[in-house]
C-alpha cells in the first residue's frame, strides 16, 4: 500500500477534520496538517486542546500534535501535500436551496495553492451532481488532480471510535483517484464501500435524511399522544417491549443540528421538491418547539418563568449549531414572564446554572438531555416539559406521589 507523505486537511480544525486528523496521524502519516482559517482554534489545537467536545480526542492530540501532526492558517502547505483533504459541503441560503457559490471559490483557491498528481478528498456532504461539477472544473484547468469524494459518516462526540470501525465509502471518475483514496482510508479502517460519485452523494443525503424521517415519526406520533392528553413513553414501551419490529422506533426529541435539517433540503431540491416525505418531516420537526409552547399556553404563561435546560442540538455535546431550544427560547420570550436558560457544556454568557435555573422557574423544559441532568433535583411542584421521555423514573415517581395524595 503506498504511504501518503503529507496530508494536509482544509477546515481541519473542526468537527469533521480534527478528529480526522487525529486518526490518520496515529496511524501512521508521515505528516498531517491540519489547515484553517480560526487563529483561536489553531493555537489551541496546537497546544494540544481539542477546541469541542470530543470523547477521547483530547489524550490522542496530545500524542501526535508537534509530532506528526500539526496546524496552521498558512496555506502554503498546499503546496507540498500528496493529498488534501477539504470539509467544506454545501451550505443551504436563506431561501432553504443549497448554494455551491462559496464551495466553488473555496475548491478554485485550494486548486491555484495544490501542486499536480495531488488525491484531492472531496469530505463534507455536497449537493449531488458537485462532485462532478469540480471533476470538470479540474479537467478544464487541465490539472493532474485526482479527485474523490469520500462522505464523512460520524456522529459528533463519537468520531474517534466510528472512524475506525464504520466503512468508509470511497467513489471517484477515474481508477486512479479511486485507488489511492482506498489505500488512503484503508489505514484508518476495514471496510471500504465503493460507489459511483453521485450514488456516493447520494447515499450521504439518504443517510441524514433518513434519520430525520424517523425523528419526524416518533415527533409526530408524540404530538398525537400529548395532544389527546396521553403519555407518549407509555405507548412507546408498550410498543417496543419484546417486540423486535418495533425496535427502530425512536424516542422522540429536537432533532436539528448543522446537518440533517440541511441535508433534507438539499435532498429535496434535488428532487424538484418532489421529497414530500421530507418536507413533511421538515413541518414536524421544526414544529415541535411550537407545539410545545401551544401545550403550555394553557398555564397562564403570561404569569410564569420558563426554565430550558439543554442548549445544545443534542445531549452531551457543547455545539449549538441550529438548536431548536434557542428556537424555543425565541418562541417563550412572546409569551411568558420570563425565560431562563441553562447548559453545562455550550458556551453563552447568558446561560445561567441548572440548579439556578429549576430555582427560580415555574416550568422547566428539557432541551438536550445531557447525562448531568440524570440526577438533578426536581420539585415535584414545577410543571415538567420532557419530551425526550428522559426523566421517566421521576415522572412514575411524581405519578406515585399523586395517587398517593401527596400532591395535587
Amino acid at each position: 500500500m503506498t504511504t501518503p507523505e503529507n496530508i494536509v486537511i482544509v477546515g481541519g480544525c473542526g468537527h469533521v477534520g480534527l478528529p480526522l486528523g487525529i486518526v490518520l496521524a496515529s496511524r501512521g502519516a508521515a505528516e498531517v496538517t491540519l489547515l484553517d482559517i480560526d487563529a483561536s482554534k489553531v493555537a489551541a489545537v496546537s497546544h494540544g486542546h481539542i477546541p469541542f467536545m470530543e470523547a477521547g480526542a483530547e489524550a490522542l492530540l496530545q500524542k501526535v500534535i508537534g509530532e506528526r501532526l500539526r496546524a496552521t492558517v498558512d496555506p502554503t502547505c498546499l503546496a507540498r501535500a500528496d493529498v488534501v483533504i477539504t470539509v467544506v459541503g454545501t451550505p443551504v441560503d436563506e431561501h432553504l436551496n443549497p448554494t455551491v457559490t462559496e464551495l466553488y471559490r473555496n475548491i478554485d483557491t485550494l486548486l491555484e495553492q495544490m501542486g499536480n498528481d495531488v488525491l484531492f478528498v472531496l469530505r463534507s456532504t455536497v449537493f449531488p451532481g458537485v462532485t462532478k461539477l469540480v471533476y470538470d472544473r479540474i479537467r478544464t484547468r487541465a490539472r493532474q488532480i485526482h479527485l474523490a469524494f469520500c462522505p464523512e459518516r460520524i456522529a459528533e462526540g463519537k468520531a474517534l471510535e466510528e472512524l475506525v470501525t464504520l466503512p468508509q465509502i470511497v467513489a471517484a471518475f477515474e481508477p486512479e483517484a479511486q485507488k489511492r483514496a482506498r489505500e488512503l482510508f484503508l489505514r484508518i479502517t476495514p471496510s471500504i464501500i465503493e460507489l459511483t460519485p453521485l450514488e456516493a452523494e447520494l447515499a450521504k443525503l439518504f443517510t441524514n435524511s433518513w434519520r430525520y424521517l424517523n425523528f419526524a415519526v416518533s415527533n409526530q406520533f408524540y404530538m398525537l399522544a400529548q395532544a389527546s392528553g396521553l403519555d407518549f413513553y407509555r405507548i412507546h414501551d408498550a410498543v417496543i417491549r419484546e417486540y423486535p419490529r418495533m425496535r427502530s422506533f425512536a424516542r422522540a426529541g429536537f432533532a436539528a443540528g448543522p446537518c440533517l435539517l440541511k441535508d433534507t433540503l438539499q435532498l429535496a431540491a434535488f428532487s424538484g421538491n418532489q421529497f414530500f416525505m421530507g418536507h413533511a418531516a421538515m413541518l414536524i420537526n421544526e414544529g415541535l418547539p411550537n407545539f410545545i409552547l401551544s401545550q403550555l399556553k394553557s398555564k397562564n404563561l403570561s404569569e410564569k418563568t420558563v426554565a430550558i435546560l439543554g442548549m445544545a442540538f443534542k445531549a452531551d455535546s457543547d455545539d449549538s449549531r441550529d438548536s431548536l431550544s434557542y428556537k424555543l427560547k425565541k418562541l417563550l420570550q412572546v409569551e411568558a414572564r420570563e425565560v431562563l436558560c441553562a447548559d453545562p457544556y455550550v458556551k453563552d454568557p447568558s446561560l445561567i446554572p441548572a440548579e439556578q435555573a429549576v430555582r427560580r422557574s415555574d416550568i422547566i423544559v428539557l432541551g438536550a438531555p445531557h447525562s448531568a441532568y440524570r440526577d438533578l433535583e426536581i420539585p415535584l411542584e414545577k410543571i415538567v416539559v420532557d419530551v425526550w421521555g428522559f426523566w421517566n423514573v421521576r415522572e412514575q415517581k411524581t405519578l406515585e406521589a399523586v395517587q398517593a395524595g401527596k400532591v395535587g
